[in-house]
């Protein structure tokens, strides 16, 4: 079953009509509705076209949060071989919200790190809805040293609304936390590269962007704080969501004239759920790219290049 988001309501109607119509025949031999169905398909073409020619920056922060869209374990599947994950933080426990372990991208030895948010009920609530918890950050710190001892490229996926905010994640140091996984990143002398593939909320996203080099999906959003929050902060009305986020500049678009992401990996049309497996693809051949771009620098370098590029955000949009 298709879930649509508010703006994509006549579509819905559309689709839904050339749907009924095939179930109808689908039970009556007799019944030729075939050119009627082709024909709402078509209008229904054309209207997707235009909803997705034309959206607000709040618009592709539904797109980003779609539950459809694919998700960490998805790339890890389809992408990585012979993935062996890794457990806990060696300090408190495992924490479900961040997927990570060693794998091989093109038969290549890396180190795969992720925000996992869960496909039904019951994974979303194991996986705290991709909000991870302190143990989830040290356990990312855990894996970028072990890919640094081995010498090991490291790939992150982020999609995260944000950290968790509860009392117990503050008690064992949050913040703390996820400042040490910034500074991990910044750290490591192998390349470090990283997809924004849904939301990138707040640290609990930079703690696994701060890489080499940065992607984003057509659709995804990077912003330092949601646009409900951000509204609820300014106007003291989270329903100002659409005004907070036009401000934010969260857009994949808005971040590459920034300089803040490197590349924007293309969408289906209709977003990552209308074509899943196209979108893996794209994603795949993007990590080449960059793990490419990165070969034979030497770790020192690295470290320098990663260091000046966080130093640089924002200066030619500044400047334009």
């Amino acid at each position: 079953m298709t879930n649509y988001l508010d703006f994509e309501k006549p579509l819905a109607e559309i689709e839904g009509k050339a749907e009924e119509l095939r179930a109808m025949a689908r039970g009556n031999a007799e019944m030729d509705i075939e050119d009627e169905a082709k024909a709402l398909d078509a209008k229904a073409d054309v209207l997707l076209k235009e909803l997705y020619a034309k959206l607000t920056p709040w618009r592709k922060c539904q797109i980003a949060r779609h539950p459809d869209r694919p998700h960490c374990k998805d790339y890890i599947e389809a992408l990585f071989a012979e993935y062996t994950p890794l457990a806990g933080d060696r300090k408190f426990a495992d924490d479900d919200a961040v997927m990570g372990g060693l794998a091989r991208f093109d038969d290549r030895p890396v180190v795969v790190i992720g925000h996992e948010k869960g496909h039904d009920t019951q994974s979303r609530l194991m996986r705290n809805f991709g909000m991870a918890r302190p143990e989830g950050y040290r356990k990312a710190v855990r894996l970028m040293e072990m890919a640094d001892k081995f010498r090991l490229p490291v790939i992150t996926l982020v999609d995260t609304p944000g950290a968790y905010p509860g009392k117990g994640a503050e008690e064992r140091g949050q913040s703390e936390a996820i400042a040490r996984a910034t500074e991990k990143c910044l750290q490591i002398g192998v390349p470090l590269v990283s997809v924004v593939i849904g939301e990138g909320g707040s640290g609990g996203a930079v703690a696994f962007a701060t890489a080499n080099r940065l992607a984003m999906l057509e659709h995804s959003v990077y912003s330092v704080i949601s646009p409900e929050g951000c509204a609820s902060i300014l106007w003291k009305d989270a329903e100002k969501m659409r005004e907070a986020a036009e401000a934010l500049r969260l857009t994949a678009q808005d971040l590459l004239k920034l300089g803040v992401a490197d590349q924007i990996i293309p969408e289906p049309m209709g977003g990552a759920h209308r074509g899943r497996d196209k979108t893996i693809r794209s994603v795949g051949t993007a990590l080449r790219a960059m793990l490419k771009e990165l070969d034979g620098v030497k770790p020192k370098k690295l470290i320098a290049q990663r260091r000046q590029k966080f130093l640089d955000i924002g200066a030619h949009g500044l400047a334009a």
